[in-house]
């Protein structure tokens, strides 16, 4: 009966007030943070969110025992990840924050297997745009191309008219709809600019789109009209 009540006591109140009791046959999988599990379980694992208190502390989605997705853990030094993980290891976009003497040291960018890769690279930006009503880059993989679709009432765009096209490196290509350059350097500008119609097919305008893409890679830009 002692011990129920011991295991009943151990309780963890969240910031709605809702009471979670600690999973006493639930495994965690990272030694430093073995001791007390609040959260899912799946097969004795756990498993979905949850928060692990050991040595150190983990709070955030399990997958399988081990840190999966996002989460935050802190170090019983008071250093503290919080960001992306992959089956128990610091692996994606993730902040490092390091204690010392004079103040927290941010370490911010991208992680794989605990090693700390480097910063986040710069986002595409858009410079100038005239009579686009929205758009979207997508990074497609690796590699040193750049395909630019034209869309409008969420179709291609096959009415326009005196399309040009100037980028700063690589030669010009059209694939099928798509227009853009392959073998580009990075940081790689481009500027187009065409006569389109608008959605009700009622008048013309000349529309323009400039942009900018620093990462490198293979990218699909979408210019909706």
């Amino acid at each position: 009966m002692k011990k129920l009540l011991v295991i009943l006591f151990v309780l963890f109140f969240s910031g709605t007030g809702s009471i979670v009791i600690a999973q006493q046959n639930c495994q965690v999988l990272i030694p430093a943070i073995v001791g007390n599990y609040f959260g899912k379980c799946k097969k004795g694992l756990a498993h979905g969110k949850g928060k692990a208190i050991g040595i150190d502390t983990y709070e955030g989605v399990f997958r399988r025992g081990l840190p999966n997705g996002n989460g935050t853990y802190t170090w019983a030094n008071g250093d503290e990840y919080q960001g992306k993980w992959v089956d128990g290891q610091m692996s994606g976009e993730g902040v490092l924050t390091i204690k010392t003497d004079k103040g927290d040291s941010l370490i911010a960018g991208i992680w794989k297997e605990n090693e700390y890769l480097g910063p986040l690279p710069a986002r595409p930006e858009v410079i100038g745009t005239e009579y686009v009503e929205k758009y979207r880059f997508r990074r497609t993989g690796d590699g040193s191309k750049i395909l630019i679709d034209i869309l409008i009432n969420g179709t291609d765009n096959t009415n326009i008219e005196n399309f040009s096209i100037i980028g700063t490196s690589g030669g010009e290509i059209r694939l099928g709809r798509s227009f853009g350059y392959d073998n580009v350097s990075f940081p790689f500008y481009c500027k187009i600019s065409y006569i389109t119609w608008n959605k009700l097919h009622t008048s013309k305008h000349r529309a323009r789109f400039e942009f900018k893409i620093t990462e490198p890679g293979e990218w699909q830009v979408y210019v909706y009209n």
